[in-house]
């Protein structure tokens, strides 16, 4: 692994123990920042913990038990030094779209079945780890990401509306969650609406006055102090209620793989949102502070966060950019920030869980509305309309299938349809045909420049692809079809500029040899230019260089044209 000394690479166990490393590199003056910062991360974590719990369907100190446990975990096998691991938003709403249906009304065997998801999640990633899979995250684009985010993020804030507006809510997309929500406002609650558009506002406030200060732990406190003091639970408004003291026990989990059939594809959804997010979180951070980060090692965090997580009967966890950020601004400078942060919330579940009683879930809302409004990006998806339209096309593909069909369908959706874009943008590419630059020997396309001067009796093509199965046919029809117009001029010769093509398979061949055997009939001859070394290989492989006289490599399109001319 990139990063690695020689004496650490002789001990191979370090290449996959982290630890070792960076406390061998451990210096006394970071120990006050990690402090500081697992202080910090575990105030982050309070409220947010509880918010997601309650947006997956889990009693809220699940959530906690994720970011004390999932932190440990990661702490050990993880390559990042400021990456903070816990319940997500995504993650959360994908188990609560998916394992309500498996669970059947049964509020036991629901809690069971998130933790085995965080199981499976930690045994699919230790598998990942092992077959070296970490390569499969690049079918999932950027555009992709940030139409999948977009759609998570409303599909969220959906969410959450009927809490902070004291209604039921219901359905099973963004679509009907905003028919029925619609439905319910003349059941408004205004005084669990105003609790929560205050503490919207006290967020977002705080969050720009006191920048990287636990500003949502702030805001919990005096909510749960004035629901207390104004006796608001006794006016109607909903709060979280009894929240268990005490540390999570640890045991396996209660259910099988076996015994639900659906938990696979679940947890195979949740470690790609979770193994996404996370590198893309920790490669921002590991930039910034200038060590290595090993990708493949990521699973293996991953792995072992899900598995300390589930072991506490919590759901699946992965790394957040938001905590991250959190994390590595209040002085981060290893690992360590998250046993810290983990022995803070430990303290919390041991002596403080009464004070979370009487917290209004109207703020746990605001909490999460404002947690994923940085989730909707809509200047990029604007840009990517200037820019690049597949792009685009493929990140509102993302969004739409994510309201429509939830997370997982919506990103799996996502990536099938991006890959599909892709081939059908690869299949048809661009085929310029050139003319000489005025008062040059130089050839450029002409649909770009009108101006250059098309050749007498000669058509010059260059494929801006390379060319292989999917698209050989396309550019064959592409140059008769020229060849055609052109039938009122002796066209004697056409020359193929593959400088632009860095790659030829057997379709890309035939189609060469079936040009050269269409020109011979009309009378015409095909030369060939440019072509790369690998090409010139295949070329004379497979006898296209006796039919096109030769592949020089130093030949060019002013030279070709005049010594075979016209």
């Amino acid at each position: 692994m990139s990063g690695l000394t020689k004496s650490q690479q002789a001990v191979p166990w370090r290449s996959w123990f982290p630890p070792a490393r960076w406390l061998a590199e451990y210096r006394a003056a970071w120990l006050g920042g990690d402090i500081i910062a697992g202080v910090t991360l575990a105030a982050y974590a309070i409220p947010v913990s509880l918010a997601y719990a309650s947006l997956a369907g889990l009693s809220p100190q699940v959530g906690i038990y994720g970011y004390l446990l999932g932190g440990l975990g990661y702490a050990l096998f993880g390559s990042s030094r400021q990456l903070a691991i816990g319940p997500t938003s995504a993650i959360s709403l994908m188990v609560a779209a998916t394992v309500g249906a498996m669970a059947e009304g049964d509020a036991l065997r629901y809690a069971q079945i998130a933790s085995l998801a965080a199981f499976t999640v930690a045994g699919l990633a230790f598998c990942a780890w092992l077959l070296r899979l970490s390569v499969l995250v690049k079918l999932i684009s950027n555009s992709i990401l940030v139409g999948f985010k977009a759609g998570a993020g409303l599909t969220i804030a959906m969410t959450q509306l009927p809490s902070l507006f004291g209604l039921k809510g219901g359905g099973h997309n963004f679509f009907e969650r905003a028919v029925l929500l619609a439905g319910q406002l003349g059941q408004l609650q205004v005084l669990v609406l105003v609790v929560g558009l205050v503490a919207i506002a006290l967020i977002v406030l705080g969050e720009r006055w006191f920048p990287g200060r636990p500003v949502a732990l702030g805001v919990v406190v005096l909510s749960i102090a004035v629901a207390t003091l104004l006796g608001l639970p006794a006016l109607g408004v909903p709060i979280t209620g009894d929240i268990p003291a005490g540390l999570p026990t640890l045991s396996r989990p209660a259910l099988r793989l076996h015994d639900e059939e659906g938990i696979v594809p679940l947890a195979a959804g949740c470690l790609l949102l979770a193994y996404i997010e996370g590198v893309s979180a920790a490669r921002t951070f590991a930039a910034k502070h200038r060590y290595p980060l090993d990708p493949r090692q990521e699973l293996l965090g991953l792995a072992a966060a899900n598995l300390a997580a589930a072991l506490g009967q919590g759901y699946p966890v992965a790394g957040g950019l938001s905590q991250t950020a959190v994390n590595e601004k209040a002085g981060a400078r290893t690992p360590l920030a998250l046993v810290f942060a983990s022995a803070t919330l430990a303290v919390c579940l041991l002596f403080l869980t009464n004070w979370l009683e009487n917290l209004p879930k109207a703020v746990l809302a605001a909490v999460v509305l404002t947690a994923v409004y940085g989730l909707i990006d809509f200047p990029t998806l604007f840009r990517m309309w200037r820019l690049s339209r597949i792009d685009f096309v493929s990140a509102v593909i993302a969004l739409i299938g994510v309201l429509l069909l939830g997370i997982l369908q919506g990103i799996l959706l996502a990536a099938l349809a991006s890959i599909l874009l892709l081939l059908a943008w690869v299949s048809s590419p661009h085929v310029a045909f050139l003319g000489r630059v005025p008062g040059t020997n130089s050839y450029s396309d002409m649909e770009r420049h009108p101006e250059n001067e098309p050749p007498r009796d000669a058509i010059i093509f260059r494929p801006e692809a390379s060319l292989i199965y999917v698209n050989a046919d396309a550019v064959l029809e592409t140059v008769l079809g020229r060849l055609d117009k052109a039938v009122g001029s002796a066209i004697r010769l056409v020359v193929c500029d593959l400088s632009a093509a860095p790659y030829l398979d057997l379709a890309g061949l035939r189609m060469l040899h079936d040009l050269h055997d269409e020109l011979a009939t009309r009378g015409a001859r095909l030369r060939i230019v440019g072509a790369h070394g690998s090409s010139r290989d295949r070329l004379r492989a497979d006898g296209i260089e006796e039919k096109v006289g030769g592949l020089d490599r130093t030949a060019t399109v002013a030279s070709v044209l005049l010594n075979g001319a016209t």
